[in-house]
């Protein structure tokens, strides 16, 4: 039952990056804006975020075996509908229903694995579990991703969810037990409207810095009408007896500390994911399936570092190893900031050892924060918040880098004389529409236009990074001072 509940989150974890790989290929064939790109890869978490909470409830009250045999039976339908869109609009929309499948898949599974490990050990050992297949399927994605671009048509990383969500659903259906709660939470639907109206509305503003035309008054007003519902629902859940989000866990410092450690470090990690697969094709010409295994040594040493976290934070505490661990990942990043398109693989792949085996660490101690610092009977209202960090990093911080991104490439295109206004706007909005322009030019243009394109993209990734880096830093001091009262935290 253990092995299809962490099949589960694999499969989830897997699509949160398995799309990063293909983005150069989708931006050719669907040409999306930049706002439009983002709103591809990362309405995914945003909506798993968004969901999460909700959804437990919900299985709570209908039964969790039902909702998570749902949530499946979302996910595959939104696969086949993603695999043949035929536009932006189109895609989003399948991205965000797979999303809503793998909240539901999410919520319910934590909610079985709490139900059916009685023992408070054998409990942390299951969320261990559970959340490390997440872990896995997301550094496997681009690999998979890679193979797939590589060989089929960019829709080929949504079919392939297909046939295992096939299997997972006959095998879950006679395996999974059912169970709900007794008595249930209170569906509280103003909290799930005010979270996933906030949480969409200030996304959406941040998202519009990106576009050519900028931030206007009117996405100005929905970013900050967004802002403000987070705002309320905040207030909300403190004012609440039984929240849908109970603020009342970030009491603790040390579970508050794990949650942003999590949240800093794992957003991060996700974004170089989607920095670096996309660099690697666009500055520096390798195929999907080469860009996708170049990345690799990041998945080994994430796995090292997650292996290694116990004994770390035994050795030194959770402050000295969590917070070394944050700056080796920045440092990673910054070496990447200096070196840029002149690294060769080598440096490329000793930062990439070292950004994994300091993410590995501090994803892993804290988890064990999050989830060892309550007590047993509240271990999977903790996991659920640890999971809602996972995923809203994720989106988040790929919005905010990858606006970097965009806004760091369209100042740094110059613009070629041999380019007529239409081609050069498309050109500075998106390095996607790079080849469909160069079929248009001469051999010596379309050569030349190529370097110039390739050194922009260069230059935002990079730009992007280091932002990335102060994101690290940043969460390396806030944690180390949340812990710094601790004795068992070093």
């Amino acid at each position: 039952m253990l092995a299809v509940l962490c099949t589960s989150l694999l499969l989830t974890g897997l699509d949160l990056t398995v799309l990063h790989v293909a983005v150069p290929s989708l931006a050719r064939d669907l040409s999306p804006s930049a706002p439009a790109l983002l709103w591809i890869v990362d309405v995914y978490s945003l909506t798993v975020a968004a969901l999460l909470v909700t959804c437990g409830t919900l299985a709570d009250r209908v039964g969790r075996r039902r909702v998570v045999i749902a949530g499946f039976a979302v996910f595959g339908l939104a696969s086949l509908a993603a695999a043949f869109a035929d536009n932006a609009p189109q895609l989003i929309a399948a991205r965000a229903a797979l999303g809503a499948g793998t909240a539901l898949i999410m919520a319910a599974t934590v909610a079985i694995i709490r139900n059916v490990f009685d023992d408070a050990r054998e409990r942390t050992i299951a969320i261990g579990l559970w959340t490390a297949a997440h872990s896995v399927g997301t550094t496997l994605g681009p690999l998979v991703g890679g193979a797939l671009v590589e060989n089929f048509h960019w829709g080929a990383v949504f079919l392939v969810n297909v046939p295992i969500v096939a299997v997972v659903l006959v095998v879950g259906v006679r395996v999974i037990p059912e169970s709900r709660d007794p008595v249930p939470r209170r569906w509280d639907l103003p909290s799930a409207l005010l979270s996933m109206c906030g949480l969409g509305g200030f996304v959406y503003g941040l998202k519009q810095i990106a576009d050519p035309s900028g931030l206007t008054p009117a996405s100005a007003v929905v970013g900050l009408a967004g802002s403000a519902l987070l705002v309320w629902f905040g207030v909300r859940q403190r004012r609440l007896r039984h929240p849908l989000l109970d603020l009342g866990l970030f009491r603790d410092r040390r579970f508050s500390a794990g949650a942003l450690a999590i949240f800093g470090c794992f957003g991060t990690y996700v974004a170089t994911l989607f920095l670096l697969t996309q660099w690697l094709q666009q500055a520096g010409g390798h195929s999907p399936l080469q860009a996708g295994a170049a990345v690799v040594p990041l998945a080994a040493a994430n796995a090292l570092g997650a292996a290694l976290a116990p004994w770390g934070s035994n050795r030194w505490g959770h402050r000295r190893a969590m917070a070394a661990a944050l700056v080796a990942f920045a440092s990673a990043l910054v070496v990447f900031v200096v070196a840029g398109n002149s690294a060769g693989y080598p440096l490329i792949a000793g930062m990439l050892v070292v950004a994994g085996f300091g993410a590995g660490v501090v994803m892993t101690a804290g988890s064990d924060l999050t989830t060892g610092t309550v007590s047993p009977h509240r271990a999977g209202e903790a996991a659920a918040v640890q999971e809602t960090s996972f995923e809203l990093s994720a989106g988040v911080t790929v919005a905010v880098l990858g606006s970097v991104l965009a806004i760091s490439y369209r100042f740094a295109v110059p613009p070629p004389p041999y380019l007529g206004p239409v081609d050069a706007a498309s050109v500075g909005e998106s390095v996607g529409a790079v080849a469909d322009v160069r079929r248009h030019l001469s051999p010596e243009h379309a050569a030349d236009l190529q370097v110039l394109t390739a050194n922009a993209f260069d230059h935002g990734v990079r730009v992007a990074s280091a932002a990335g880096a102060a994101v690290l830093l940043v969460t390396a001091i806030a944690t180390a001072v949340l812990l710094r009262t601790s004795r068992t935290s070093g």
